[in-house]
């Protein structure tokens, strides 16, 4: 069978066949030359700047008492209010005081038949050391006699240490605060019975002045922090410990009324995360803070008159850890440029090597820089420090 194809169609079809080959065998024409590319840069200048350093952390109770109680027994009363303060030594809870009064009576009733025993052996004894002298009496009596006053003596003994027991048990029916400060809910009410041996607290105090705030940092931080101390430029530090300033997270920048001292003692690394713990102490008087707040404390490490400041967003992190940044030479030529960094404040950089005062450094148009570019450099106005906490390159 012959198909009949119009012959326009088939120089149609061929036409655009032909075109299409031809496309293929074209080699991909290069991109028309670009001009400059136009970055941001800001003109490093050396300024005073107030260095310091920010710790997040929690708050924690000085001192933490759980009331247990150390008798068994029927609360009768609970003599406290929840959420309030308490003293050391006050009252708690009044445990059911029957049973160990009857325990105490029985003790002392003990004690009394005890002691009268002793009194009619010991003079039974007194009798039989004089008959012994003149044989009126034998030997072996007279032993059996000292040996029973002084087993009689021993349960005298015995005695009295039962009284003081059922004394003890009879005391701890009111169960008193080991410490002063505020107590939390009960766990317990009137009627409720407690055993001596359970493991649910009846209710914790804790002492809020001061408080105590475990912060967190870097071991490098610590060694670098230690050596601004025995440098001198942190006012008020010791080998022991500096002075800090609280921020609530939440409030700002708004310091805490109450400055703190930040402790040095007793600091291990974690061998997972290279970070240690450190606490501070933070005067209270207020009961302001609460058991698991979050802070930060800040360490102000004086004053760097020639301090030089790189926005973050001009420093780069390499593969190998090191930080570099794009400097604009006096050719107008981008290069690449070796940096020491310290320690951040607000949205920069403290560098304290590979820059000279004037460099430009660039802070715009990074991504789209080859090493020896040509570029169009223009000065923008450095944005304003967040108040976000910045962590450590």
């Amino acid at each position: 069978m012959t198909l009949n194809i119009p012959k326009v169609a088939m120089v149609a079809t061929l036409s655009v066949a032909a075109i299409t080959l031809a496309g293929c065998g074209e080699k991909k024409q290069a991109p028309p030359p670009q001009g400059p590319v136009s970055v941001g840069v800001v003109t490093v200048t050396p300024q005073p700047v107030t260095l310091s350093t920010e710790l997040t952390g929690r708050t924690s109770a000085f001192r933490v008492a759980e009331v247990r109680p150390q008798v068994s027994g029927v609360i009768l009363k609970r003599l406290f209010t929840e959420g309030g303060d308490v003293k050391a030594g006050q009252q708690l809870y009044q445990i059911d005081p029957a049973p160990y009064e009857a325990a105490l009576a029985s003790a002392k009733a003990s004690l009394a038949q005890a002691e009268a025993t002793v009194k009619s052996v010991k003079a039974k004894a007194e009798r039989y050391a004089d008959l012994v002298t003149v044989n009126a009496v034998s030997k072996q009596d007279y032993d059996d006699i000292t040996a029973s006053l002084a087993t009689d003596l021993a349960a005298v003994d015995a005695a009295r240490a039962q009284v003081k027991t059922a004394q003890i048990n009879l005391d701890y029916t009111r169960v008193y605060s080991p410490i002063s400060g505020r107590i939390g809910r009960s766990s317990v009410t009137e009627g409720a019975l407690v055993t001596s041996d359970q493991t649910t607290a009846m209710a914790t105090v804790q002492q809020l002045d001061p408080m105590y705030v475990d912060v967190t940092q870097s071991s490098v931080d610590l060694l670098r922090l230690r050596q601004e101390i025995a440098a001198g430029h942190v006012k008020g530090a010791t080998a022991g410990d500096a002075p800090i300033s609280l921020l609530i997270d939440g409030l700002g920048d708004q310091p805490y009324g109450e400055p703190g001292r930040l402790q040095f003692a007793d600091v291990t690394v974690d061998q997972t995360t290279g970070m240690v713990t450190l606490r501070a102490t933070v005067p209270n008087p207020k009961a302001e803070l609460l058991p698991g707040l979050f802070v930060r404390a800040r360490v102000e490490e004086g004053v760097r008159d020639q301090a030089m400041l790189v926005p973050q967003q001009a420093v780069v992190r390499g593969a190998d850890g090191g930080t570099t940044v794009w400097v604009v030479g006096q050719d107008n030529k981008a290069t690449v440029r070796p940096v020491t960094t310290t320690q951040a404040q607000g949205n920069k950089w403290v560098v304290t090597g590979g820059l000279n005062a004037g460099d430009r450094v660039v802070v715009e148009g990074v991504q789209r820089l080859r090493p020896g570019a040509d570029v169009k450099a223009d000065e923008v106005k450095p944005q304003a420090a967040a108040p976000a906490t910045p962590q450590p390159l």
